[in-house]
């Protein structure tokens, strides 16, 4: 398997609108692709997280801190065969707005897109369970003492959480816009939530960094406050993509 051929095959990867909503407790039992996904070549990790109909794919290279590509937007499983609509995709921005189905499988743990001359296969890493399990747009921001929300437009910040990884992109579908995304694997417990960065798209030298934020759901949001990975105060206020 060449990893140009991998990369360039996820690059042609985007999503379709799947207008649903998930408990995140019962991702796993309404979506069986739901969870984070891996699989790796060479130094090169792949890595897919599907949740609360939406998706991201990932390329990285967490040995020589290299990010390499990203694309993603909403999806649609049905009858074994994943619909993909991209809202952004760094490799090939042209590709913004195209759909692609792909047949696939999944069985014993394994993910397996049967393209017509390959097959990619992914072992899962979770199911999609936890608290903050979901697809997470940024809603507001402390400043001044004060919470400004953010107005609703094009331009969007995400953030989506599988049972064990995390990965964020700010992006606008609108003009074809990607203007940077990070991820890792986190941990929340005790109203503490951190991440282990394993690749920055606008900073290599942030990755096997960890940071340790605050954070608690309240009226179905949630409240996320630190410091950020340059060491500035932060105070976020996230809600749920539906």
């Amino acid at each position: 398997m060449k990893t140009n051929r991998i990369i360039t095959c996820l690059a042609m990867l985007a999503f379709i609108i799947a207008a649903s909503s998930f408990n995140a407790a019962n991702h796993f039992q309404t979506d069986p692709i739901a969870g984070a996904w891996q699989m790796e070549d060479g130094t090169n990790t792949f890595t897919w997280i599907f949740i609360d109909g939406y998706a991201v794919g990932s390329v990285y290279d967490k040995t020589n801190k290299r990010f390499v590509s990203t694309s993603g937007g909403p999806y649609q499983l049905k009858d074994g065969q994943l619909t993909v609509h991209a809202e952004f995709n760094t490799q090939d921005s042209t590709k913004v707005g195209q759909q692609l189905v792909v047949p696939v499988t999944i069985s014993n743990n394994e993910f397996v897109m049967n393209f017509s001359n390959h097959k990619l296969t992914y072992k899962r890493l979770d199911n999609g369970t936890g608290a903050l399990a979901g697809n997470w747009r940024i809603s507001g921001r402390m400043q001044d003492g004060k919470i400004v929300e953010s107005r609703p437009g094009p331009r969007k910040t995400l953030k989506l959480l599988s049972g064990t990884r995390f990965q964020w992109v700010a992006i606008n579908p609108e003009v074809k816009g990607f203007y940077g995304t990070g991820g890792g694997t986190y941990t929340f417990t005790n109203g503490k939530y951190t991440e282990n960065i394993e690749f920055f798209s606008r900073d290599n030298s942030r990755v096997g960094a960890s940071l340790t934020f605050d954070g608690k759901i309240e009226d179905g949001a949630w409240h996320h406050s630190g410091l950020s990975s340059r060491g500035e105060p932060l105070n976020e206020i996230w809600k749920r993509v539906k």
